[in-house]
């Protein structure tokens, strides 16, 4: 019998050993379809939805990033890899699940083994996720990044330290774009403690807001010009089952409501509210013209229009009396906007 010292490491030992004899032994075409198989299983079971999703500029590089609502920051892999200057995915058509040692497969060169840490080795694990839109997504925890660009540049530092050192073609490319996400984030960070040390962080925000809403919005009310198309009221009736008779002979209370939640309530995050201030209903209950009224010509009414060329080919697109679907389209594809910042009034 084996001496395993009491704590069963020997067979812990030989376990390990004959897992990787197994991976050994299987063909290439074998191990991708079994990696394959378990991406599979991972996608079919319950995954989390972005709460916040959105492009982050980092050294010159769009990264998309996404918040889940356990409050974990991710980058999306395909955008990680390729600020990285690697190939957007993993060889295989296996996403991120194509390793057999545990790690990516963008730090399983031997190379590069004597710099990755025990803390990044337990943090390389990716993620599924949805995106806001509801759109499947393979995300990274957003601190890998800068532990990963470190493990290639002190790869770099142990190679120049070499006699007539130098860094090998084949990383090189990496190395460089390593080195500028790193000092681009240096940036990033530095600036961000400045605001939120200061309180500017507030401000910041706010400005931002308020660069958007006045794209967005006019401060008074334009010459009422008609923007919504007959037929998106005509969809309206025919998906709910009703008998459409024209405009101007609607006998449902209810499309006014319909008309907020399809169009106003999804066109920007904050519009609505603003919009309501800014065209406030008076002691009956009216308002001084249509909220559209408050578009500007340049930006709101174009994003208008973009909004009801959408809302109007999901509505073509299901049977008669099929409210339900295409309220599920509606979710899907074109998804509401709530507020997000707290707007300015001023003190």
């Amino acid at each position: 019998m084996i001496d395993d010292g009491g704590d069963g490491s020997s067979r812990h030992e030989g376990r390990a050993k004959g897992g990787k004899a197994r991976a050994d032994s299987l063909s290439p075409d074998r191990r991708k379809e079994i990696a394959k198989e378990a991406a599979n299983a991972r996608w079919n079971s319950n995954i989390p939805r972005a709460t916040h999703d959105g492009p982050l500029n980092v050294g010159g590089s769009e990264l998309l990033a996404a918040v889940l609502p356990s409050g974990q920051r991710l980058l999306s892999q395909g955008t990680f890899l390729k600020a990285m200057g690697r190939s957007r995915t993993p060889k295989g058509g296996t996403g991120g699940f194509s390793t057999v040692d545990g790690l990516p497969f963008f730090l399983q060169a031997e190379v590069l083994k004597p710099f990755i840490s025990s803390e990044l080795e337990l943090s390389t694990a990716p993620v599924l996720f949805k995106m806001k839109s509801g759109q499947k997504s393979v995300g990274y925890d957003a601190k890998l990044l800068p532990m990963v660009c470190e493990v290639y540049l002190r790869y770099r530092d142990a190679c120049l330290k070499q006699p007539g050192g130098a860094v090998p073609k084949q990383y090189e490319h990496i190395v460089a774009q390593c080195d500028i996400l790193i000092r681009g984030l240096a940036t990033v960070g530095i600036i961000a403690l400045v605001d939120e040390a200061t309180g500017y962080q507030k401000v910041r925000d706010r400005d931002a807001l308020q660069v958007i809403l006045e794209a967005w919005l006019r401060n008074e009310l334009a010459r009422w010009v008609k923007r919504f198309p007959d037929e998106f009221y005509k969809e309206i009736y025919r998906l709910r089952g009703w008998t459409w008779k024209g405009m101007g002979t609607n006998r449902y209370s209810v499309v006014a409501h319909y008309t907020r939640d399809l169009v106003y309530e999804r066109l920007e995050a904050n519009i609505l509210e603003e919009m309501e201030r800014r065209n406030p209903k008076d002691e009956r209950g009216r308002r001084k013209g249509a909220l559209h009224s408050l578009l500007t010509d340049d930006l709101g009414i174009p994003k208008l229009n973009e909004h009801f060329s959408a809302v109007l080919a999901l509505q073509r697109a299901q049977e008669d009396g099929d409210w339900d679907r295409f309220i599920s389209a509606m979710n899907r594809s074109l998804p509401k906007k709530p507020s997000t910042l707290p707007l300015f009034r001023g003190s």
